[in-house]
């Protein structure tokens, strides 16, 4: 079936807003605001709900009369229902996976068409964190003939390697010739033909991290003579094994670097653009991240395309809850009903991405502590099974969580009675998921040790070992036990601390049965305000009130700039041998920080604060080496050993540069890097690329620098700007903590840095600052 970009001139409209002619995908739920009295909360980063209306009127054309025609959404948050011509054609519940509504029955040919689509996000809170509202994915239209092969129905398995065979399965619903040609590099390497056929691909080039060799499967169906119908399907020759010495993706032993993920975008909310989602897995992998755990949804597949190319493994997540609710109106109320369909649509769309190694069966789900929630994790794992069996199942299980649970002492209510969020005094809704942040920042990493005992053990052994690859949530207290209590399981840290990512990172190397890391978080993300971050203005580091906005958690920030956090894990990783300075921000003197256990520490790669001299400054080094030496100015402040990759040196500010010189135990120097000053600072703006076309979605980097490109950190203005040949998407910073708005085109920069995001609408595209 052909696929036709169906996401232009739409109208919307809600109680308070009438839109006419906008392009699809954008997150509807920024355009009403935040709000102390927000009923989500900080979870939802005090965003407010809403109902949305779509319409969209199209003609049909005559010879569309004997074809198939399907809309396909990627993805609409939540609660939808699809209707054209007045007659409902079909809903969706989830707000994370794809669905198509056929029109063929009702769609008038030669006549002028209404599509309509009503999506109900009034009720809040319905998730843990911000989830935005509306159509945020995009939609095409789907067309094929009386014969056509159905939408997703080539199916491309590789079965080995030495030497590389390939099954391509065709699913059409007419009895045509069926002809295969696999394209690599535009050159037809192989061919073959008929619905399930098997083929040898001489001097094969495999898909992986490294080397992320892309090819195609071209279908064609021919009836007559004459082609009727073809799909062509982007694939990798790619085949994992797991076991308990290790990961193995082409027979190759492979760790995952991995970050965990949410699903917005920074400045423009949940809007999947395309291009946002391309650029996000093309700065993580720059990182030296090679793998993404998608939290706790399935991905757009505007990512999974980018990780095909990039080379970014993806462990994709179907749930965040299954059928007891972690808040008052979410999935919980159509798990049951809804489940099986959404795993089916998943698992459909993820099949021929080679990027995608593992599907999660959930995360921090509490019910398996329970022998019913164990079945219904089997049952999850066998019907995934049954659609790909050439993937593994895992899961990011709180082993505390589900021992909990397990004890009658769960954070969520019991599924068998109604489902409630906690009331407060003053009448302020709040979500079981609070309690558990605020657990966590009290408890600190010692929940990483909540399961090591025997008895937690024996709640959880049921459900870890139903899962080809145990995933452990907080849990790295295990990790030297279960080579002995559990010899045949195989294990990865399916979310853990930032900070602890050299402690970690050394028990994957050293236990085989243990694949890898996911920090939380690789990304910032809105909504679960404060979770992450430090703060400067009092509170306690969970739910921070509003104005807070952003998660803080990630090691970049929303607009994809990394901080020091980031250079720790490329030190740990071995991605760089030199040494990285972190510096916690000078310019808060004689102010206590609020810290969270999601972050070790709020330093940036800057030397550059304007009006600090004699601030009193702590200064972070990260580096692989015995040793290291610190100079400001030219002026040593000694030698001091590394431990678990890291030391500190506390002194004053004082302009100029900063460097560090790190050793081996030998006295050997090894490694060398300096941070310097600012001169005299501007507002600079920077395209991320050159040459954008009418269409695209360009990127504009805002910062205060000098002449030779240093970001000044400390002079922070409020910016206005306005868009000359394009659309402005949204412009904002990475502040976690303002009560500016994305869509207004007025904001502050932070730490010298902000970003403004512009559809293309001329060859002739500039952002002026006014």
């Amino acid at each position: 079936m052909k696929k036709i970009s169906f996401n232009d001139d739409w109208n919307f409209k809600t109680a308070e807003r009438q839109l006419n002619g906008v392009t699809l995908p954008f997150d509807a739920q920024l355009l009403d605001g935040r709000s102390a009295d927000s009923p989500g909360g900080g979870g939802h980063g005090y965003f407010l709900g809403n109902t949305y209306e779509y319409e969209k009127h199209f003609l049909a054309p005559l010879e569309w009369k004997d074809n198939h025609v399907q809309i396909l959404f990627e993805g609409v948050y939540r609660n939808c229902e699809v209707f054209l011509n007045g007659k409902k054609l079909g809903e969706h519940c989830y707000g994370y996976t794809q669905f198509t509504v056929d029109l063929d029955d009702v769609l008038e040919c030669g006549a002028e068409n209404t599509l309509k689509v009503n999506v109900d996000n009034s009720k809040l809170p319905n998730s843990r964190w911000y989830t935005g509202g509306g159509i945020y994915r995009p939609v095409s239209l789907l067309i094929g003939g009386k014969d056509h092969i159905a939408f997703q129905g080539v199916k491309v398995t590789t079965l080995e390697i030495n030497p590389a065979r390939i099954r391509v399965e065709v699913d059409a619903n007419c009895d045509c010739n069926i002809n295969v040609d696999i394209l690599k590099d535009g050159k037809v390497v192989a061919k073959t033909n008929g619905h399930d056929s098997e083929i040898v691909i001489e001097n094969a080039k495999f898909w992986s991290d490294e080397t992320p060799e892309l090819y195609e499967a071209v279908v064609t169906l021919e009836k007559d003579g004459q082609i009727v119908d073809e799909a062509v399907e982007k694939f990798g020759i790619r085949k994992i094994t797991w076991s308990n010495q290790g990961l193995f993706v082409n027979g190759v032993n492979t760790l995952l670097r991995g970050g965990c993920v949410h699903h917005d975008n920074g400045i423009i909310g949940a809007a999947s653009l395309p291009e946002s989602e391309w650029r996000r897995v093309r700065i993580l992998k720059e990182q030296g991240f090679n793998a993404i755990r998608v939290s706790h949804n399935p991905a757009s597949t505007a990512m999974l395309e980018a990780c095909d190319y990039y080379g970014m493994y993806v462990m994709d997540e179907a749930f965040d809850m299954w059928y007891v609710r972690k808040t008052k109106y979410d999935y919980g109320m159509d798990f049951k009903e809804c489940w099986q369909s959404d795993v089916q649509a998943m698992v459909e769309r993820d099949y021929n991405h080679p990027a995608v190694i593992m599907y999660s069966i959930g995360n921090e789900v509490s019910e398996p502590g329970k022998p019913e929630g164990v079945d219904q994790g089997k049952e999850i794992i066998s019907f995934i099974k049954g659609m790909d069996d050439t993937r593994a199942v895992t899961g990011g299980m709180n082993l505390m969580i589900m021992s909990n649970y397990a004890k009658g002492k769960g954070l969520y209510d019991n599924p068998d009675k109604e489902q409630t969020a906690v009331q407060t005094d003053d009448g302020k809704t709040k979500n079981a998921s609070l309690f558990f942040n605020m657990m966590a920042s009290f408890v600190g990493p010692g929940m990483n040790k909540a399961g090591n005992s025997n008895k937690v053990d024996a709640v959880t052994t049921p459900i870890l070992d139903a899962l080809d690859i145990a995933g452990y949530n907080y849990a790295n207290g295990r990790y030297p036990m279960e080579g002995q209590k559990h010899p045949d399981r195989v294990v990865v840290g399916s979310e853990t601390f930032p900070y602890e990512i050299g402690k970690n990172w050394d028990m994957v190397r050293k236990y085989p049965y243990l694949i890898g890391d996911f920090m939380w978080t690789a990304w910032d993300y809105l909504g679960e305000a404060g979770l992450g971050a430090w703060s400067y203005t009092g509170g306690m580091p969970f739910n921070r009130p509003y104005p807070w906005i952003l998660g803080g958690a990630g090691v970049i920030d929303i607009l994809g700039n990394p901080d020091a956090s980031a250079g720790l894990a490329k030190v740990v990783w071995h991605v760089i041998d030199t040494p990285v300075i972190g510096v916690r921000p000078v310019n808060h003197p004689g102010v206590r920080v609020s810290k969270s256990v999601w972050r070790g520490t709020n330093a940036i790669e800057s030397w550059s604060w304007k009006g600090c001299e004699g601030n009193k400054v702590e200064v972070e080094i990260f580096a692989d080496a015995a040793e290291v030496e610190l100079f400001i100015n030219g002026k040593s402040l000694g030698k001091k050993k590394i431990k678990n990759y890291q030391t500190m040196y506390k002194t004053k500010y004082q302009p100029g540069i900063i460097e560090a010189v790190s050793y081996d135990k030998y006295g050997n120097a090894i490694g060398k890097s300096a941070l310097k000053s600012a001169g005299d600072a501007q507002v600079v703006v920077f395209p991320e690329k050159e040459n954008y076309r009418i269409g695209d979605i360009a990127y504009f980097d805002i910062s205060i620098r000098d002449k030779d490109g240093i970001v000044e950190s400390n002079s922070d203005r409020t910016l206005n700007v306005a868009v000359q040949g394009g659309e402005l998407l949204g412009f904002g910073s990475a502040n976690p903590c303002t009560k500016e708005d994305y869509l207004s085109g007025t904001f502050t920069t932070y730490y010298g840095r902000a970003q403004a995001i512009v559809r293309v609408t001329s060859d002739d595209v500039k952002l002026v600052i006014k």
